[in-house]
């Protein structure tokens, strides 16, 4: 029975909450926030995040199961306390110190010199006494005392001391707000810090936990308890507040509580997310599960310095863009069908999706309508896919796959049956417009409007085509409109009827870009065509189509889907899926205009069926293929929030990888926005592969943020702007550099720059003494080369005299030698004319000898006898001219002047005869054949003969000289 009792109870329970979801639903605005949830996936920390906080710099300080998780817009640090307890408590001083609570630990993480963060234990300042504690819940900073929750004590830290307040009951929360400390003790008792004791302010009634404290006005404060609901707290006094929501409240168990803005707080509860109240206590929004949370239990919760919430989670972290001027509308929030058209009419929001249309009553003192409060409700009739919600002649009509519907508040009524209605047209800019035409699957459709009704006339014949684009221009009575794969059609209606299209389509002949991707609109009072290259106009003079002069300043040769014009004249446009507008009120440099994207919006647009509904400059709405988005183009402009940048970590590469900054500047021990110029820092040359990487903390605009950066001493100029958030320098030589980083939003707000100064310095063979050495060392090169120059010129200067000297006295040696030669040649030459000419003079003086003795014997003879001794003189000669005495004496002669010529002849020939000699010796002396036949007293023909018998006796062949071969035998004989 009893275990049926508690089931009945847990039942009752269940379904009571289920009622206050339900409840709650029906209060929430229609607009969602932007929400991004964080899992430990992401942050690859611990499930529970206990408590938040946000430093000077920016950087979100999470207290985390594994320890202090940090998140500074673009990645997570974790750092745990040295005993790895759960981090339950946070708190960050005026001086950047990040005080933490563990379990049975206390202390604070801090920045070193390379801006790393590094915990310092806080425990040993504890009297030994209350050294052993449990997790620290609660930290407070009031005055210059830094407070420390446990169960069962408060440490007080001030002046590097710590004192310690004990209770007995114990101690179950921990506050400051309004500069006052509130703590609560198990007994019931609210307490004040005041003289450096606790005084009692009041009892909390029954057993009202303290959770949160928040300012409320200035001598009140809103406090929150676990499942009493809220209270008010001025003074002494205590007043429970009561509000629509205190059933829901006593249930949801209420973690946390933060105040928003003077209207406007947040509650983290532990079974249903987040709640928004106002001043009054009425409920705002519930963001839950439901809402795109990713739990409900919100152990922690934050309001950050741009006005947005980030939640802790039991298992995760949400960060919840409560400030975004960007939301989604679900009119189906079960099923989040795509939208295809929307529209404010008659004090209702009507949104077109994939299933029906939906309607929303909405108050004319809402400016934001995303605010709006209720349900959408679907409007009878209309299921099916919806295309268009075009307001014509002050009635609303929709087109939907079925045919064309008049929508009256909450039902619709069919115009006509006939399948697929993309949109409608009115054919006269005159209120209200007589005729309207429709573009249907199969060409266009006729209504009349007459007497506050639409009459059907029926289909338009001449054009069978899908005519999804139509655009009307209005002077010249011309329908124009676009097929995406076939090109554009100029429609004129036949006169009276208009029964007839008369048409001509357009293609890639006629001027367009392509035939394919073609789309048609009215703007400015023009009707462009958007193409794959930019928008084009018609030349009704030339017939021809051509790039559109007024829009190429603004979309250039952009491909785009969708046009659309606001109230005040600004373009909306959706181009490869981003949202954009140009805007005619702000305008950029010399331009009056300027062109805004939407980051946020990239990708996340309807494709193929691309709308925006400008209703006005706080109410954009963007078709999606869940849903629809909701722009508050006012806000979106306002929300310029301080855009800042961080240099997150500089990391080197040189033998190993090391960080050699963290992220935190220091001066003089206190953290600064700024690198000091002392803490520049000195790394080796081997040191040259640097890695730097930035973030901004405006969490909101994370998508729109865009960074340049700078490498002075490397770089020349900053980088073009790009969504890099690192940036990496290779093989950097030694000297001096700064790398500086900015960051800008999509509207053009720009960050201040932060600049990380270092050194490389130079190798030992690139310093100062180095060079000065390698200069000393090249001029003592140089004079050693001149002074060894100097010496070898001058070694070589004596050689060259001594040389010169010898080759003088060698040339004089030579001379006198070669005159010697010439001289003793020149003698023996002498020599042996002298003794060939003595020799024939020796040889005539004995025949002139012998001759004169004849002749005086003829002279003494008598004259009987004259004649006999004439015969005898005669007879002499002729015995003389053949005496071979006389060519003995001649021989020994010839020999004598030519080297034994005619004795080594005779020794190497021993078979030749003395006239042979003769003729060798003659021969010899290079006689002509006539020279010797008159030595000889022969004739020419017997000394051919002669030659003949000689060459014959030494066997000489007649192709060899025999002059050369006698010289050659003789002068090789020794």
């Amino acid at each position: 029975m009893f275990r049926f009792i508690v089931k009945m109870k847990q039942a009752c329970i269940v379904i009571f909450i289920l009622s206050s979801l339900q409840f709650v639903k029906a209060q929430n605005p229609i607009g969602l926030p932007q929400v991004n949830n964080f899992t430990n996936i992401d942050y690859k920390g611990g499930n529970q995040n206990w408590d938040i906080q946000q430093d000077r710099l920016g950087i979100m300080c999470f207290a985390n199961n594994e320890g202090l998780l940090t998140y500074n817009g673009q990645s997570w640090s974790i750092y745990p306390v040295p005993n790895n307890t759960v981090v339950r408590s946070v708190q960050i001083a005026e001086d950047g110190k990040i005080y933490v609570g563990a379990q049975d630990d206390l202390g604070y993480f801090y920045p070193n010199q390379k801006g790393l963060l590094r915990y310092t234990s806080l425990k040993y300042l504890i009297p030994k006494a209350d050294n052993s504690f449990n997790d620290v819940w609660n930290i407070s900073i009031y005055g210059n005392h830094i407070f420390f929750r446990t169960n069962a004590k408060i440490f007080a830290l001030s002046d590097n001391k710590i004192i310690t307040f004990r209770s007995n009951a114990g101690w179950m929360y921990l506050g400051e707000c309004n500069n006052k400390l509130y703590s609560q003790e198990r007994t019931g008792q609210l307490e004040t810090f005041e003289g450096n004791k606790w005084v009692t302010l009041c009892n909390l009634p029954g057993n009202a936990l303290v959770t949160s404290v928040a300012s409320y006005a200035r001598d009140t404060v809103l406090i929150a308890t676990l499942k009493d609901g809220l209270f008010l707290l001025t003074g002494n006094t205590l007043v429970k507040k009561v509000t629509s929501l205190d059933k829901l409240l006593q249930n949801a168990r209420i973690n946390t509580l933060q105040t928003i803005d003077a209207n406007l707080y947040a509650i983290g509860s532990a079974f249903n997310g987040c709640f928004i109240i106002d001043h009054n206590g009425n409920l705002i929004q519930n963001l839950s599960n439901s809402q795109a949370l990713q739990k409900n239990n919100v152990r922690s919760l934050f309001l950050d310095h741009d006005k947005n919430i980030w939640l802790g989670l039991d298992d995760g972290i949400s960060f919840i863009a409560i400030n975004s001027a960007i939301k989604q509308i679900y009119p189906d929030a079960n099923k989040q069908s795509s939208t295809y058209a929307v529209r404010v009419f008659n004090n209702k929001l009507y949104i077109g999706t994939s299933d029906a249309v939906f309607a929303l009553p909405i108050a004319a003192s809402v400016k934001d309508l995303s605010y709006s409060n209720g349900n959408f409700v679907e409007v009878q009739n209309t299921k099916g896919q919806v295309w268009s919600l075009n307001d014509v002649n002050h009635h609303l009509l929709f087109g939907n796959e079925d045919g064309s519907y008049l929508i009256n508040d909450y039902t619709a009524s069919q115009l006509y049956l006939y399948p697929g209605t993309w949109l409608f047209k009115p054919l006269s800019v005159g209120d209200p417009s007589r005729g309207i035409v429709a573009g249907t699957y199969e060409g266009l459709h006729l209504l009349d409007y007459e007497k506050d009704k639409f009459i059907d006339r029926g289909r338009i014949g001449g054009l069978s085509e899908s005519l999804r684009f139509l655009a009307i221009d209005y002077p010249r009575n011309t329908i124009w409109s676009s097929h995406p794969y076939r090109g554009v059609y100029k429609i004129n209606l036949s006169p009276g009827d208009k029964k007839t299209a008369i048409y001509t389509l357009y293609t890639q002949k006629d001027g367009l870009p392509s035939s394919l991707h073609n789309y048609v609109f009215n703007i400015k009072g023009r009707t462009v065509v958007a193409t794959i290259n930019g928008l084009y106009e018609y030349d009704y003079k030339t017939n021809r189509f051509s790039k559109s002069a007024y829009f190429y300043p603004m979309f250039k040769n952009s491909e785009l889907q969708y046009l659309n014009e606001d109230k005040n004249g600004n373009i909306w446009f959706i181009g490869n899926k981003r949202v954009g507008v140009v805007d005619f009120n702000q305008g950029a440099g010399n331009k009056p205009f300027s062109i805004v994207y939407f980051p946020e919006l990239t990708l996340k647009v309807l494709p193929g069926f691309e709308n925006i509904y400008p209703y006005d400059e706080e109410n954009i709405f963007i078709g999606s293929n869940k849903g629809v988005f909701h722009l508050n183009y006012k806000q979106y402009q306002n929300n310029r929030n301080q855009l800042n940048v961080l240099l997150d970590q500089v990391k080197v590469t040189g033998d190993k990888d090391s960080v050699i900054f963290g992220g935190y500047f220091k001066s003089k021990n206190v953290i600064q926005h700024f690198q000091d110029k002392d803490s520049v820092l000195s790394l080796p040359h081997n040191f040259n592969l640097f890695h730097f990487e930035f973030s901004t903390t405006l969490f909101e605009q994370h998508s729109n943020i865009e960074f340049s950066y700078q490498l002075v001493g490397f770089d020349k100029k900053w980088s073009a702007w790009n969504s890099k958030t690192e940036k990496e320098y290779t093989n950097l030589s030694y000297g001096t550099y700064t790398f500086r980083v900015k960051a800008r939003t999509n509207l053009g707000n720009e960050s201040k720059f932060i600049s990380y100064t270092f050194k490389i310095s130079p190798a030992w063979y690139e310093t100062f003494w180095s060079y000065l050495l390698y200069v000393l060392m090249i001029l003592g090169v140089i004079y050693g080369i001149v002074k060894l120059q100097q010496k070898k010129h001058k070694k070589a200067e004596i050689h060259l005299k001594y040389i010169h000297k010898l080759e003088l006295e060698h040339s004089e040696n030579e001379i006198v030698a070669l005159r010697n030669e010439k001289l003793e040649t020149e003698v023996n030459f002498k020599n042996k004319e002298l003794a060939t000419t003595t020799m024939h003079l020796v040889q005539r003086g004995k025949l002139l000898g012998k001759i004169k003795e004849g002749l005086m014997l003829i002279k003494d003879a008598e004259l009987v006898n004259k004649h006999d001794e004439l015969v005898k003189v005669l007879k002499l000669i002729n015995e003389a001219e053949r005496s071979d005495s006389d060519w003995d004496h001649f021989a020994i002669h010839f020999d004598q002047v030519h080297s034994n010529f005619l004795t080594k002849l005779k020794t190497k020939f021993p078979d030749l005869s003395a006239n042979d000699l003769k003729m060798c010796a003659y021969l010899k002396m290079n006689l002509s054949s006539k020279e010797i036949a008159q030595l000889l007293s022969i004739t020419i023909r017997a000394v051919e003969v002669s030659r003949y018998r000689l060459r014959k006796k030494l066997n000489l062949p007649s192709a060899i000289n025999l002059f050369d071969y006698i010289i050659q035998e003789t002068s090789d004989m020794v």
